[in-house]
């Protein structure tokens, strides 16, 4: 059985950074898809990267692009979300998120099988 565990969330100022990593307890990790999400009160949950099972492929939605990095260190069974130049459009929850098939960067919610718990990002001006 997969487990994700977010950490790193926070809050930051207008403009500063913030590293976001997900934990992956299940067996074989660097087989899995794996994303992240955010949603923010009143709104939808937002995809916002993806990448493959080995790094060759990533995927940002267009409201961070430029801004945040995805990653992944398949050895250490862990996922990364590096934010930088943060807007308060940014606070939200974050949930890190992990499938097997199919086997594409997907930002669709609905593709995902596992979900992470979320960690709290608030961005102040």
């Amino acid at each position: 059985q997969v487990q994700l565990v977010e950490s790193g969330g926070g809050s930051v100022q207008v403009g500063g950074s913030l590293r976001l990593s997900c934990a992956h307890s299940g067996d074989l990790y660097s087989r899995y898809y794996m994303a992240w999400f955010r949603q923010a009160p009143g709104k939808e949950r937002e995809g916002l990267a993806a990448i493959s099972p080995g790094s060759t492929k990533t995927n940002y939605s267009d409201s961070v692009r430029g801004r945040v990095t995805i990653s992944r260190d398949n050895y250490l069974g862990t996922l990364y979300l590096q934010m930088n130049s943060l807007k308060p459009e940014d606070t939200a929850v974050y949930y890190c998120a992990a499938r097997l098939r199919p086997a594409s960067v997907s930002l669709r919610t609905s593709d995902y099988t596992y979900w992470g718990q979320g960690t709290q990002v608030t961005v102040s001006s």
